[in-house]
């Protein structure tokens, strides 16, 4: 069955190892005739929430700030899979990747009782460190967040041990994980 997949990458380098699985997950994921759109959202003008509660009173435009999240907004609404990509910062997400979920609440705002919509997802993750500890933070978070969104998790990908830009291409079996995840949806 054909899927949309938006895809939001929250690595601040356009070229680095989160983009390398992001690119291997797309190959999977379109060799099997998914579609798939990608946010790199470091070259985006996305703004902090301003925590007002006055979204979701326009369909096209849900939130009362208007900058590059009006091109995500419709593209979320109608996906299948979100895959939320993003190196490990500070045994975290990026600024960039959490401000922009954060926005998405706009959407839930939408509707009367702040319910998110229903969207399976992935979680891929270039980091330096390379052990389960290592992750584990991340891990309780992305658990977390698709439990309480009452979403679907469809497969993680996390690829430790890649600290420069294209360590991650030594790793031809973290590249082949994604790509597989791609094509396993």
């Amino acid at each position: 069955m054909h899927k949309k997949i938006c895809i939001l990458n929250g690595s601040p380098r356009m070229n680095g190892n989160t983009k390398e699985l992001i690119n291997q997950f797309t190959k999977g994921a379109k060799a099997v005739g998914h579609e798939v759109i990608c946010f790199d959202l470091q070259k985006m003008n996305i703004h902090g929430c301003l925590g007002c509660c006055n979204g979701g009173k326009d369909e096209n435009y849900p939130c009362v700030q208007k900058d590059d999240m009006s091109k995500i907004y419709p593209i979320y609404k109608t996906a299948d899979v979100i895959v939320l990509a993003s190196p490990m910062y500070y045994w975290g997400i990026t600024g960039q990747l959490k401000t922009t979920f954060d926005r998405l609440f706009a959407i839930a705002e939408l509707n009367p009782n702040y319910e998110n919509p229903q969207k399976e997802c992935i979680f891929l993750m270039a980091s330096e460190g390379n052990t389960a500890d290592n992750f584990a933070p991340v891990k309780a978070f992305y658990e977390g967040l698709t439990s309480h969104l009452g979403w679907k998790n469809l497969g993680i990908v996390y690829a430790g041990g890649n600290m420069n830009i294209g360590d991650i291409l030594n790793k031809p079996e973290q590249l082949k994980q994604a790509e597989d995840l791609g094509k396993s949806i």
